[in-house]
């Protein structure tokens, strides 16, 4: 939108350079990036556990932690996740230009979104229908039900969503790039911007972005408090919350990455930060009676109570995350560039894994945690596995993540100076 170079390289939520490392690469935002995408294995692999039926699935082992578990993540890790795509979505912009930006896009967004759909489907299906024989809810010999029917209204995103709803915000960037283009030809619109930007940025931020989300929670009569920003994965429109939640932060990382040394600003009120999203975060889990999933119909006091305290804990949260990582995880590690790179394949493929093993392990003895941790492991050592195997060293490797690492790095022989 704004042709404003940055001077610092950070790896994005599913991207990776193709040119080779920089000497002020933001690694904290590697460690947000991977944590965010991974955190969805245990996130997914909760729902078993709820006390109450949340998921095809119900575990014979429940607990309200659980619940906690899944409401602690799911309250900042998607809204991080844009943060840090629109930042990355501003530094591609300025370096490609808006062609490039747009083929890079397709090519690595919507591509794998069409591609890998139809398989993920598949497992999920699969699942689906072992679940139903394991459940008793299919009779040998009974009519087979009607297959559903879908259309744009009700399409089955699963959790694909994200990159359906990326693609959107992509193509609104290149759609508002024109007309800001044009008014900041001599650069002094940029530089209002900027000021602007820098007026934004403090612990209260959290309350400027959560107004307008806040909003639309109210006024949304299908809202489940307990679930925060609803999840956009049926239908090619996006909820009103989902498009003003996740793209007020889209924006917002898309503004940071002119002013990359607000960055700063941010991991030193990350503390602060954190501490309002604990407060918010467990004022709105009771404000949302714990897991309970029947929405707030009507747009009462109570409900705007709830709304505005659900959305200062997603914005105050996804901002403490990305301070604390880049306060405490900006040095290079090899171990979490590695998690970074594969977090992209991780998520595409975790889901119907996850739930072929919530129907495999639902009847087993045992407590509820040691059968979450033991899926999430599982599920992740395989995924990991497929990645290293098939993903990282092949042409898939260079499709998904900018980059082809071959199976040998090739040794680098001294210089004849060095060697003196």
């Amino acid at each position: 939108m704004f042709a404003k170079t940055s001077k610092t390289s950070v790896e994005t939520p599913i991207e990776t350079s193709a040119t080779g490392e920089t000497a002020q690469r933001l690694h904290g935002l590697d460690a947000l990036r991977g944590g965010a995408l991974l955190l969805g294995v245990l996130l997914h692999a909760s729902l078993a556990f709820f006390p109450q039926q949340t998921w095809i699935v119900h575990d014979e082992s429940r607990s309200i932690g659980a619940a906690w578990i899944f409401y602690g993540i799911h309250l900042f890790r998607m809204t991080a996740f844009f943060l840090i795509a629109g930042l990355f979505a501003h530094m591609m912009l300025a370096r490609k230009g808006w062609w490039g930006f747009a083929r890079d896009r397709v090519s690595r967004i919507a591509g794998p979104l069409a591609a890998f759909w139809t398989p993920v489907m598949a497992g999920i299906i699969t699942a689906l229908v072992w679940n139903a024989y394991v459940q008793g809810w299919v009779t040998p010999g009974a009519p087979t039900p009607p297959t559903p029917t879908y259309d744009w209204t009700n399409f089955p995103l699963t959790h694909l969503w994200f990159l359906w709803v990326l693609v959107i915000f992509y193509a609104a960037t290149l759609i508002l790039r024109a007309p800001f283009a044009v008014l900041d030809r001599d650069g002094r619109w940029g530089r209002v911007v900027d000021r602007l930007t820098g007026m934004l940025i403090g612990p209260w931020t959290p309350a400027v972005l959560a107004a307008p989300l806040a909003l639309t929670l109210w006024l949304d009569p299908t809202w489940v408090a307990f679930f925060a920003i609803p999840t956009p994965d049926e239908g090619l429109v996006p909820n009103a919350a989902a498009l003003t939640g996740f793209g007020l932060a889209f924006g917002l990382g898309f503004l940071l990455d002119r002013r990359r040394d607000l960055l700063d600003r941010i991991a030193a009120w990350s503390p602060l930060l954190l501490a309002i999203a604990v407060g918010t975060g467990v004022a709105g889990w009771y404000l949302a009676g714990g897991p309970r999933l029947e929405p707030m119909v009507e747009p009462t006091f109570d409900k705007a109570v709830a709304a505005w305290t659900t959305a200062l804990a997603v914005y105050s949260s996804a901002l403490a995350a990305m301070g604390l990582c880049l306060r405490f995880l900006s040095g290079r590690s090899a171990i979490r560039r590695y998690l970074a790179d594969a977090s992209y394949w991780v998520y595409i493929v975790h889901l119907p894994l996850v739930m072929l093993a919530q129907v495999w392990v639902q009847d087993w003895a045992g407590p509820w945690w040691l059968k979450l941790g033991g899926m999430t492991l599982g599920v992740l050592a395989v995924s990991l596995a497929t990645y290293e195997l098939a993903v990282r060293h092949t042409f898939v490797g260079t499709w998904l993540n900018g980059r082809r690492i071959p199976w040998r790095r090739p040794r680098t022989e001294p210089s004849p100076a060095a060697a003196e």
